[in-house]
């Protein structure tokens, strides 16, 4: 599979934009979707038949984690060969796979051999490790090839198509990934004939991974499916290769979830499966640890330090995908309540506290390791204000709802005075508490979401109805009297009830503290872009958290007309992107 030919500008434009999650048709099929891969996930594991096929002896799989490192290296092969000083490059982005602009953006500064970001020159990476949720809505060919495949490749053309050399990529699946049950994610990512991504390779045989990046740091990937779980096979595979590592080597992990942030979610085993492959490597009495943890899955960039005065846990989900809020994020999360079934490595790191940028900007309070600002991210709730007209289809749903309660309102008064506030209380409380979880709060909310909802429900039909009735005279047409009151109660109740639906959801992100998901996936955001580049040396890891405030439009794009020489991006940003650097750089030794 390789990149299709690039399109003209023309042809540009019908690739995807950010995907409206509010759209009842995708709604119905991520629902689908959901159902499917839930099946194939506790019936038809892909990870358990993969492992089946690969029956290889442990000293193969740790020869494989090593195959990269520049004692190992060959001409068929890339090597991770340090640079002039001595230092290894690695990046990482995560769920990157939405709309093209953001995706194309990023992909374009991963691509290029240098980048200066805060006065620092970083090298691109010599290993590019993908941290979940490569395409979005769900996983389909189509979706691959046009949110990851094509941007990537068009970013960083193939320099020989005929050569399996080149900067190897690394993923581990996300959820989207695993919508269809991890089937064209393996095919993509695990094929015998190696994926060609523009000029990366992919080289990865199961959808978890180990990888010797130097002589003290090593890089794991894991995959925990769908239910928070992580198969035997592949804790047998991480066991096989901790006891294959050198004596006292560090260890970068990457997980599906930043399960740190998730702890205050009822039943979430997040931090539990990452700490589980943690304490593998820890378990094998070599000395090994686990400095930094990585992960996508949440939108946004945070960073949270260990009271070890060592670890770091990073989030960086910002490949493309809509942006996540940073304003609900606590300033300390307690990791060791084992009363709650979990805890960090038998209680080594027990809280973890919000960083601040060690090189702040002047000011008299330092910075927030968060991107976007907790005062940028309440800012940006203002636009659910426009709900209706990011979510023109959904509104319509919500018309046909409150026509429904038009309908009974006509033909059962009085009971529908009961009856409509009953159905639509459930209604929103089934809702918030399959987003949130239970609790007074929840219950309290939705509530006064579903009485007002349908207060004014009924108050419309009572109004159109006397309308109709009063002043157009359409007693004697019932046809078109039933046909105008439908086009009345969906069109005009939806306006009402979408608007009313975007003033909850900024009510409660900003002040009640939940349905934050929702209230951005709203707004379909795709500034605040960002992915980590790492440098590496000795026992030392810099770093570099790489920003980009905005991404350019679908108009503002140009085709490349000075490609010329060594590989170049296909098009081109009217306006040169202006990454910067989120905060540090962050040393972190071992």
């Amino acid at each position: 599979m390789v990149a299709t030919k690039p399109p003209s500008l023309q042809e540009l434009a019908r690739y995807p934009k950010m995907t409206s999650w509010f759209q009842p048709v995708l709604l119905a099929k991520l629902l689908w979707r959901v159902v499917v891969s839930d099946l194939f996930g506790q019936y038809a594991d892909g990870r358990l038949i993969v492992a089946a096929l690969d029956p290889v002896s442990e000293l193969e799989l740790v020869a494989r984690a090593k195959q990269f490192a520049s004692e190992n290296a060959n001409d068929e092969v890339w090597a991770f060969a340090p640079d002039g000083s001595g230092a290894v490059w690695i990046d990482y982005v995560a769920d990157l796979g939405d709309g093209f602009d953001s995706t194309y953006a990023i992909a374009s500064l991963l691509a290029q051999e240098t980048l200066t970001v805060g006065g620092h020159l970083t090298r691109r990476g010599q290993l590019l490790v993908m941290g979940g949720d490569e395409v979005y809505p769900n996983a389909s060919f189509e979706n691959y090839r046009q949110r990851l495949q094509d941007p990537y490749g068009w970013a960083f053309p193939d320099p020989d198509p005929s050569s399996i050399k080149g900067p190897p990529v690394y993923a581990i699946p996300g959820n989207h990934d695993w919508y269809d049950g991890l089937v064209l994610f393996l095919s993509l990512f695990s094929r015998k004939e190696h994926l060609h991504l523009g000029g990366w390779r992919s080289h990865q045989r199961r959808s978890y991974f180990a990888l010797q990046l130097t002589d003290r740091w090593w890089i794991w990937g894991v995959d925990a499916q769908l239910d928070d779980h992580v198969d035997q096979p592949q804790q047998d595979y991480f066991a096989a290769i901790a006891r294959g590592m050198p004596q006292n080597a560090n260890i970068i992990l990457c997980g599906p979830e930043p399960g740190w942030l998730y702890t205050l979610k009822r039943g979430s085993k997040s931090l539990s499966v990452i700490d589980l492959v943690a304490a593998i490597a820890v378990d094998a009495n070599k000395g090994l640890r686990v400095p930094i943890v990585l992960s996508g899955d949440t939108h946004h960039y945070s960073r949270y330090a260990g009271d070890d005065g060592v670890t770091q846990f990073i989030t960086s989900g910002g490949g493309g995908a809509f942006l996540h809020p940073t304003h609900p994020l606590a300033p300390t999360i307690n990791v060791d309540r084992e009363s709650d079934g979990f805890c960090w490595l038998d209680g080594q790191v027990k809280t973890l506290t919000l960083g601040t940028d060690p090189n702040p900007a002047a000011g008299p309070a330092p910075r927030e390791s968060l991107y976007p600002t907790r005062r940028d991210s309440i800012a940006m709730l203002a636009g659910n204000f426009k709900f209706v007209r990011y979510n023109a289809g959904f509104a319509m749903l919500l018309g046909a709802l409150y026509w429904l309660v038009g309908l009974a309102t006509q033909n059962l008064w009085p009971d529908v005075l009961y009856l409509a506030p009953a159905v639509l209380c459930f209604g929103f409380w089934r809702y918030t508490r399959k987003q949130e979880g239970g609790g007074l709060k929840v219950s309290a909310v939705s509530l006064g979401n579903g009485l007002i909802h349908s207060a004014i429900a009924i108050a419309l039909a009572l109004l159109c109805g006397w309308i109709n009735e009063r002043w157009l005279r359409l007693q004697d047409w019932p046809r078109t009297e039933a046909t105008l009151f439908a086009a009345e109660m969906i069109v005009v109740g939806g306006i009402i009830a979408a608007a009313l639906f975007g003033l909850y959801l900024y009510l409660a992100s900003r002040w009640w503290g939940f349905n934050h998901n929702d209230a951005f996936s709203a707004m379909r955001r795709n500034s605040h872009r960002n992915f980590l580049r790492l440098r590496i040396k000795g026992d030392e890891v810099t770093i570099y958290p790489v920003g980009l405030d905005r991404s350019p439009r679908r108009r503002e794009w140009r085709e490349n007309t000075a490609r010329s020489g060594s590989p170049a991006p296909v098009f081109v940003p009217a306006t040169p992107l202006d990454p910067r650097l989120i905060e540090g750089p962050i040393v972190v030794r071992s």
